[in-house]
């Protein structure tokens, strides 16, 4: 009896708390999301619609991270074979640190103050994050060089559609 409990509690801890393919893949962002707040590590302001906007008429890929996210620790050897495949592509880090300073240490320990990266400092839960349905980190979408969605969802840089889109978009 106590075994089947524990078992049952496990299945709804792992199906609360897991990533879930949102049910529409959305292909373009909403104003509301693209006027979304982000910050760089020196605490300058940025939009989302001016981050894709630096990236127009480039392939783009958003990757979602936090130093205190285990996934995405493990995922990070992955996304760095992704990235030096994909010299040709952009690649942004947009960071869901709990504050500012956690969000410099966290580039400072994961070695990323040569990349581009932003801090959502409004936290998790904003128009941008509700908007691409972000229930768990990593998470990566491929943007077109027209600032639209390529693909949506995506939960590891290994993913086999993230290449191929790039690949697509890239011919």
């Amino acid at each position: 009896m106590k075994r089947i409990l524990i078992y049952s509690l496990l299945f709804v801890f792992k199906l609360g708390f897991s990533q879930n393919v949102p049910e529409v893949l959305k292909t373009e962002f909403s104003k509301e999301a693209l006027a979304q707040t982000l910050e760089d590590e020196k605490g300058k302001v940025i939009t989302m619609n001016d981050i894709l906007h630096q990236h127009k008429g480039k392939v783009l890929v958003l990757d979602f991270w936090a130093g205190w996210c285990r996934d995405c620790i493990n995922a990070f050897p992955k996304a760095k074979e992704l990235e030096e495949k994909n010299k040709n592509i952009d690649f942004v880090f947009l960071s869901l640190e709990r504050t500012q300073e956690s969000f410099r240490k966290s580039l400072e320990k994961f070695q990323m103050n040569d990349k581009e990266n932003y801090w959502f400092a409004g936290g998790w839960k904003n128009n941008f994050n509700n908007y691409i349905d972000l229930n768990w980190i990593p998470r990566y979408i491929v943007v077109d060089q027209k600032s639209g969605i390529a693909k949506y969802y995506a939960i590891s840089p290994d993913d086999p559609e993230i290449q191929s889109t790039i690949d697509k978009l890239t011919l």
